[in-house]
């Protein structure tokens, strides 16, 4: 970020820092960017790039083809997030320096998915907590951002995965009310990512309901993701969308051809995404339903 941009337009303006960060921020906040380059929340920031005149994007001008490299690398991590190749997204964020990316949205969407991943990969809580808490009390600390939706559904995973259920469903019902005032409709004029975020929100929100039982709105929510992957030909969690509906079919004790149906169509869609974990869980179920009633099955 090339902060000079903005120093030296609010000099041309002849404006002080008290009077620029007037009813936006206190001038401690607006001394720390511009004397030791600590960046405000993206909210902050663009308010005082407003009352310059100036966009946020002009003060990364310098910095197109590092955030274009930046962006890239960061949306294939995200997508192989996706097909549950964990060990690809870890060695890519750990080619990548933090204090390198300066763009804000960058920057939140690598805290992002560093947490979600060591989550999923159950390392320990306290770095992944503090990564989530940088998005919410730092980078989006007024949470206008899906970032902030998906920071909460980290914890909520964490948390779950932790067997603390109070402070898991705290989580997931914040990120529930979020997606039920959802329009679906708008999904897909939103930016590139916008429903690739939703459908993980989504997913993950109904495995959680489903491990608890409630299978009803577990249902609904696949339904919901099913839309949005038909609107949007996405199949990245189709293999995962169909398991989850037949473990919810084998709770809610439905028919075995159904079951049979919506296995053979997971195996399909995870031959299709070369999704060998999902793979192997469908012939782990399949394994445990010829066994007898008295196997449950592996969520």
């Amino acid at each position: 970020m090339d902060i000079d941009v903005f120093i030296n337009r609010r000099k041309a303006l002849k404006l002080s820092q008290v009077k620029l960060c007037k009813g936006i921020c206190t001038q401690a906040t607006l001394s720390k960017f511009e004397n030791n380059n600590r960046i405000p929340s993206l909210t902050i920031l663009s308010q005082l790039c407003a009352r310059l005149g100036i966009t946020v994007d002009e003060l990364y001008q310098d910095q197109e083809e590092t955030t274009s490299r930046l962006t890239r690398e960061l949306d294939q991590l995200e997508r192989r997030l996706m097909t549950e190749d964990y060990q690809y997204v870890l060695g890519g964020l750990a080619k990548l320096h933090e204090d390198q990316i300066e763009s804000i949205p960058l920057r939140m969407q690598f805290y992002y998915l560093r947490g979600i991943v060591n989550t999923l990969v159950n390392r320990q809580p306290d770095q992944i907590l503090f990564d989530f808490s940088r998005i919410l009390n730092d980078l989006d600390e007024r949470h206008q951002t899906i970032l902030t939706q998906l920071a909460f559904l980290g914890s909520g995973i964490l948390y779950a995965r932790r067997h603390e259920l109070a402070q898991a469903t705290f989580y997931f019902e914040k990120v529930r009310h979020y997606l039920a005032a959802l329009n679906v409709s708008e999904v897909t004029v939103q930016e590139n990512n916008y429903h690739l975020r939703v459908l993980t929100l989504i997913y993950y929100t109904a495995a959680f309901y489903a491990e608890n039982a409630d299978y009803k709105l577990s249902n609904q929510l696949v339904t919901l993701v099913l839309k949005i992957c038909s609107q949007q030909h996405v199949t990245y969690y189709l293999p995962r969308l169909k398991f989850l509906a037949a473990q919810n079919a084998v709770a809610e004790h439905r028919s075995q051809d159904l079951i049979n149906q919506l296995l053979d169509e997971a195996l399909a869609f995870a031959r299709l995404n070369r999704n060998a974990v999902i793979e192997g869980k469908i012939a782990t179920l399949r394994q445990q339903l010829q066994a007898g009633p008295t196997q449950s099955p592996e969520k």
